[in-house]
């Protein structure tokens, strides 16, 4: 699952997979992705492509896809307005949605995260969950407590099932999730530390005969493990097709790494004599996995609306309008301006975009191409107030790389070129003949440094902005995004 989706969830629904993930800061909130075939994913929405929860502003993180006879439930994290971290619920009638929210269902005053439903052994409905404590120096207990057949309200006491307690897991376990098997019920979990190039994450398992316990860890843990290829596995959901067993996780391609951020992997394990999973290749993510094809955009805009993969800020969501073969912008004022980012799935990749009228702009108005890593950090080339600008946002600081006077032949159009290279290293070029030819900003010898752009828990997105007076709007004529395969270190290529 190429991309940024960390915390990949998946369910089957008829002949049909559907997965979600973690959105994280980036709108709309959890994509919803299907395929017959778990190889080839088709992005078809968002489960919130609108309106956010009303109790929810920010951080939309580890989404469960779960389906229970005719209903979709989508069980997720997200900050809760005015508290912490806290699980809600939303239902749908089909996992293509339109799906409803039914509100939060547990939220402690250290954070709660990662649910899950499961029924025990006598069919009656939990959720499982964890208590953020790393997030103020405590454990991090995985707790179970009953949940109405509603789906909107927990019952009862709330049970400890087990918590982080040894070496391997660090600070934390996290990201459950359950399956029943041959009598038991097995846990796979998360360990360590999820994000970022020092990242520790593996994955673990423990069983229990009953639900609320005792639960034993495996003493082979962990099971799942860094290659050369992906670093870092965790967080994802157990399913089977026939007799053979899957996780889909997320991982770090060890070229990309947090640039692109962490992308969906589906890893095969088998069962032992002695009953506990068994991943392939000694228990690392496997090397030599299917073939990628990098996934290419170009948006001529010639849609009714907005193609589900346009991402924005979440909180800072954009004016936007398609029509005609254009796409309007109207500007922000605050941080990079009014945003809109695409997904990368490599490390190297050229996005292009074609500015119309950079001269119209009104006074104190900018438009152009970016590299986004969140509102307060961005690597921008754009055009506006007679001059051609390459500047950076980094914490929120503006500084001017270079610029150039705008060309009177570039009154009309004005192309702009981004290149990445290595997920951090960025080149921009201008054209006024279409592309047919490329001119280099002056000062500007070589590649600049984007590695301050990811936040610690997302990739970069590659796209347009609009920075200026909210009464100003820019067109753009297209957008290209074209994704260079270059073989990972792993591979021996």
């Amino acid at each position: 699952m190429a991309g940024d989706f960390p915390d990949p969830s998946i369910t089957k629904v008829g002949d049909t997979y559907w997965a979600t993930a973690t959105s994280s800061n980036w709108g709309p909130a959890f994509p919803l992705l299907k395929s017959t075939n778990l190889t080839d994913w088709d992005l078809v929405g968002h489960v919130f492509p609108n309106e956010l929860p009303a109790w929810a502003d920010y951080y939309f993180w580890a989404p469960e896809i779960s389906q229970e006879g005719d209903k979709t439930y989508i069980y997720y994290t997200a900050h809760q307005k005015g508290g912490n971290l806290a699980v809600g619920v939303a239902v749908a009638d089909s996992p293509a949605g339109p799906y409803r929210d039914l509100g939060p269902l547990v939220g402690q005053k250290d954070g709660s995260i990662d649910g899950f439903p499961m029924r025990d052994e006598k069919n009656e409905l939990y959720l499982i969950w964890k208590e953020d404590g790393n997030s103020v120096n405590q454990p991090t207990p995985i707790w179970a407590q009953r949940l109405n057949e509603e789906h909107t309200a927990l019952l009862g006491e709330k049970k400890e099932l087990f918590r982080n307690t040894t070496p391997w897991e660090g600070n934390l376990v996290e990201g459950v999730s359950m399956i029943k098997h041959n009598g038991y019920f097995y846990a796979f979990y998360a360990g360590n530390g999820c994000c970022g190039h020092n990242c520790t994450y593996g994955v673990g398992v423990a069983r229990a005969k009953s639900l609320l316990g005792p639960w034993e860890k495996y003493e082979k843990n962990p099971i799942l493990t860094k290659s050369e290829k992906w670093a870092c596995p965790g967080h994802g959901t157990v399913f089977n097709r026939g007799n053979r067993w899957y996780m889909l996780h997320h991982a770090y391609d060890t070229r990309s790494f947090e640039f692109v951020g962490r992308q969906g992997v589906i890893s095969e394990f088998s069962w032992t004599a002695a009953g506990w999973p068994e991943f392939r290749q000694g228990g690392s993510v496997v090397t030599k996995a299917a073939p990628m094809v990098p996934r290419n955009l170009n948006d001529e805009f010639t849609s009714a609306t907005l193609l589900p993969s346009w991402q924005w800020p979440v909180e800072e969501r954009p004016t936007v309008a398609v029509r005609d073969g254009k796409l309007y912008v109207t500007a922000r004022p605050q941080h990079s301006g009014a945003v809109l980012g695409q997904h990368t799935t490599t490390a190297d990749y050229t996005a292009t975009t074609t500015l119309l009228n950079p001269a119209k702009l009104p006074v104190g108005t900018v438009a152009g191409i970016a590299a986004h890593g969140d509102p307060e950090n961005t690597l921008a080339f754009t055009a506006g107030s007679g001059k051609l600008q390459l500047w950076q946002l980094e914490k929120g600081k503006q500084k001017n790389l270079s610029e150039v006077k705008l060309p009177a032949t570039a009154a009309t159009a004005i192309t702009l070129r981004l290149r990445a290279q290595q997920g951090n290293q960025f080149r921009f070029e201008w054209s006024i003949d279409g592309g047919k030819s490329w001119q280099n900003m002056p000062g500007v010898t070589g590649s600049i440094n984007g590695s301050y752009l990811p936040p610690w828990d997302r990739g970069v997105r590659a796209g347009v902005l609009v920075k200026g007076p909210a009464t100003a709007t820019a067109t753009f004529e297209n957008f290209i995004l074209e994704n260079e395969l270059v073989t990972a270190q792993g591979e021996g290529k």
